[in-house]
């Protein structure tokens, strides 16, 4: 599967976001999205997932234009910066409704184990963006798009998500966008670089150094 977005066009109070956009993602491959903060990367993410709706877009499958939202299409999953889990769902339930298996997710997280019958809202947020990461990783759907999923959450696991990533990416098309810069250019099999409105696709870290997004 190829997923192309392009001609972007959104504006907030006035203040264009996003235009000029071009960005490419593909089945057996993670795509990396990099930017300074407030350039638009959740906003293009999210118009991706189709809770968006921008002035004007162009999004194609296959070279297939989609006219309608993608989330309506049952085949993309989409982690968002914010909680993801109502407070008040046990995790049994989640996993239930995600249609995933428990005993697959313990083996990779032991200490979660005795938090099967808890409330999501009685474990840390680190421990909700484990699971809450885990979850959208292993769901059914063939593009996987996530917005910072090594947030709040401590390295060892990062290192088990960079693992499962490259696992999941065989049979599935993976955007993925964090702070942490250095996981995502490990992670990315190609990497874009977002600012004033447009994406530039990126080679090297070198080329991230000369944006300014890094410093040498």
């Amino acid at each position: 599967m190829i997923l192309e977005i392009d001609s972007v066009e959104l504006n907030f109070d006035q203040k264009k976001i996003l235009y000029g956009i071009y960005l490419k993602g593909e089945t057996g491959k993670v795509t990396g999205l990099l930017g300074p903060n407030g350039c638009g990367k959740t906003s293009l993410l999210r118009i991706l997932f189709g809770d968006l709706q921008p002035k004007y877009k162009n999004i194609r499958i296959n070279s297939k234009h989609q006219s309608k939202p993608l989330f309506k299409t049952n085949q993309i999953a989409y982690l968002p910066q914010h909680k993801l889990l109502p407070d008040a769902m046990s995790i049994k339930k989640a996993f239930l409704f995600f249609k995933v298996s428990w005993t697959g997710f313990i083996e990779h997280f032991e200490t979660f184990a005795i938090h099967y019958n808890t409330k999501i809202n009685k474990v840390s947020s680190g421990e909700r963006r484990v699971m809450e990461t885990y979850l959208i990783l292993n769901s059914r759907n063939k593009i996987l798009i996530l917005d910072e999923p090594f947030s709040f959450i401590t390295p060892i696991y990062v290192e088990k998500f960079k693992k499962l990533i490259q696992e999941r990416k065989k049979d599935c098309l993976i955007i993925i966008t964090d702070h942490f810069y250095r996981d995502i250019l490990e992670v990315s099999d190609c990497l874009y670089y977002l600012k004033n409105g447009s994406a530039k696709k990126i080679t090297s870290k070198q080329e991230l150094e000369q944006e300014g997004y890094l410093t040498t």
